[in-house]
């Protein structure tokens, strides 16, 4: 089991760089845990110990409205961390984290993180760009649901999941649907029945096509003008 905890650290951008020895030294403290799909890890406000390695699987961090419905913040697939910004600043969770599916982490304390960036000042510079790269992203989601309508913010996530997870094919961009319509909306800002009809106005438009969960991007570069503007 070290030898896979030393793989998971090896993988990430905070802990890459560290030789052998000391990955071996942080992953006999890493304490290892699994998480069935959707099980929460931590919720918005609960007080922060430490950080997680994502060594297998996928989380999504979230917040969530007085009416029960999610807007997704990001997610972070193996190889990634979550849950930085409080070793940092030495504040609560900032948002709830769950398991996008069955998913297995590492925890690492505060104090273990803080002492490594005592001795090996690129952890903390990885640190800082890493919540730099999250800040980006939070101004990009707040532009997303402020400026742009339903529409918009739907093709910008097919494209971004179909370029991730698609594949191409003589059709064109093709993507199926993992995720439910509520899934998608907690992850656009909307509602289930609004992103039915987004997805029925895209395919009447021509832009995408639709059959099942199947969704085929045939005009891509039209698609992302759509987007955009």
């Amino acid at each position: 089991m070290t030898t896979d905890k030393i793989a998971a650290l090896r993988r990430t951008t905070l802990f890459g760089e560290l030789n052998e020895t000391e990955l071996r030294a942080l992953a006999e403290r890493a304490v290892e845990r699994r998480l069935n799909r959707n099980e929460v890890l931590f919720f918005a406000g609960d007080e922060a110990a430490g950080l997680f390695v994502i060594a297998q699987g996928a989380l999504r961090a979230f917040r969530e409205g007085v009416d029960g419905r999610e807007q997704v913040i990001h997610v972070e697939r193996a190889g990634a961390t979550i849950a930085e910004l409080p070793v940092f600043d030495d504040k609560p969770y900032p948002s709830t984290v769950a398991a996008e599916e069955d998913s297995t982490v590492l925890f690492l304390s505060k104090r273990d993180v803080k002492s490594l960036c005592m001795t090996h000042p690129e952890i903390a510079l990885a640190g800082l760009k890493l919540l730099a790269g999250r800040l980006r992203k939070c101004a990009e989601l707040v532009e997303a649901l402020s400026l742009r309508e339903v529409d918009q913010r739907l093709a910008r996530w097919l494209l971004t999941e179909a370029r991730a997870r698609g594949k191409r094919t003589s059709d064109g961009l093709e993507l199926d649907l993992v995720l439910t319509n509520q899934q998608i909306a907690a992850r656009i800002g909307s509602v289930r029945e609004v992103v039915s009809r987004a997805l029925t106005r895209l395919q009447q438009n021509g832009l995408i096509s639709v059959e099942g969960r199947r969704v085929v991007i045939q005009q891509e570069a039209t698609l992302s003008i759509f987007a955009e503007n």
